[in-house]
């Protein structure tokens, strides 16, 4: 399969830059979308088709029982994705710049560029990378630790295809651009991004091992639940849920402080929020529900105080219900890592009140949820812990 680009969604992109009335945000989106997007994806799409000329083995690599992470955002999505990538014997995953590059020959060259960094220059580029992470993600590594060499999410592979989700954090366009709802997108749309993706996990179990089983986190694609069973039918999920009253807030103060520095008008931003606020009432009861009208597809419910309290006994739970052994080597490992997780989190609370929320109106439209994970014992929502 050719590199996968979404023209639709670029040239709608291209329309909805042309309009914007600052001239200064509007030839910044312009130039971002006509010179930089076009030169970054040709290049993905040049290496993507060499991949298979010069990897000719990779098309003997098979998708088997791929594990999608789903659940609303801050629901402890990262933490469950960072514990269960550490059972590396097992699980594959994408690294941040692994996801930037989806082509197998981009991966390689950034291995071997990195093993002659370490071997040769004593890491002098090692330390240089460091410094730019610490001036891109150190300001928000308290909220959300990120940097190139952890697992992220999948959906950034998508990204110079313009189907990626992410591209919400830099354009105001919530509403005109729909990367959420995939079970509502034409079935030949659904099919094309699906089919890219599996390809760009196969590129990435070929450098992994092909034996192993690919580790997805996406809270994103808590909206896709029915359409990946589909295209996946032998895939395993996991749900994270959390009480929607940190969950919710925290994310809306998460992205709203995002869309401040890139400078949004609040109108902008408040109309975006609310689209967002209403799009978590799907969030959290799509998955589930998929999962019930598919009794066959094996899944793992994770609530989020029992992962923060005992992250050892929520893992070992949800590999037995995954159907997975755990070896005493990564138990261990659980048990240590949990120590430390517990050390580093730390709690952070936000207002519904600021984000024009109302606990009885969450209570409205997720009160089954409420009942069975019993949240409305808590006054205060949540253990004590971070929004990881």
């Amino acid at each position: 399969m050719l590199f996968y680009f979404d023209f639709a969604n670029y040239f709608r992109m291209v329309r909805l830059a042309w309009r914007e009335k600052d001239a200064r945000v509007r030839w910044y989106y312009l130039s971002v979308l006509c010179v930089s997007v076009p030169l970054v994806s040709s290049f993905h799409a040049l290496c993507f088709s060499l991949d298979r000329i010069l990897f000719p083995r990779l098309a003997r690599v098979e998708v088997k029982e791929p594990v999608f992470m789903v659940g609303h955002a801050r629901s402890g999505t990262t933490l469950n994705h960072r514990l269960l990538s550490r059972d590396g014997d097992r699980f594959s995953s994408f690294l941040l710049y692994e996801c930037y590059f989806p082509s197998l020959l981009q991966k390689k060259l950034i291995r071997a560029g990195i093993a002659f960094d370490r071997r040769v220059l004593g890491g002098f580029l090692a330390k240089r990378v460091a410094a730019w992470e610490e001036r891109r993600y150190g300001a928000s590594r308290h909220i959300h630790e990120m940097g190139l060499t952890i697992p992220e999410e999948d959906d950034i592979t998508l990204y110079y295809s313009m189907a990626s989700g992410f591209w919400i954090t830099k354009m105001p366009w919530m509403g005109d651009l729909d990367f959420y709802h995939m079970n509502d997108w034409p079935e030949s749309k659904r099919r094309r991004t699906n089919e890219f993706y599996r390809e760009c996990v196969r590129r990435q179990l070929y450098l992994n091992g092909p034996e192993k089983t690919h580790l997805s986190k996406n809270p994103l694609w808590s909206g896709r639940v029915e359409s990946l069973i589909q295209a996946f039918p032998d895939a395993k999920f996991i749900v994270n849920v959390r009480d929607p009253r940190d969950t919710i807030p925290s994310l809306l103060k998460l992205v709203d402080g995002g869309w401040s520095r890139l400078g949004w008008e609040e109108a902008r931003k408040q109309r975006c929020l609310k689209i967002l606020a209403e799009q978590s009432w799907h969030t959290y009861l799509h998955p589930l529900e998929a999962l019930e009208a598919h009794p066959d597809t094996k899944g793992a419910v994770v609530d989020y105080r029992e992962l923060t309290r005992d992250p050892a006994a929520a893992i070992e739970r949800l590999y037995r219900d995954l159907g997975y052994p755990l070896d005493d080597r990564y138990r261990e490992m659980l048990a240590n890592e949990g120590k430390r997780e517990r050390k580093l989190r730390v709690r952070h609370t936000y207002s519904l009140a600021e984000f024009g929320l109302e606990a009885d109106a969450i209570r409205g439209e997720l009160g089954e949820l409420f009942e069975r994970f019993q949240w409305e014992a808590d006054d205060m929502p949540s253990a004590p812990a971070s929004d990881e």
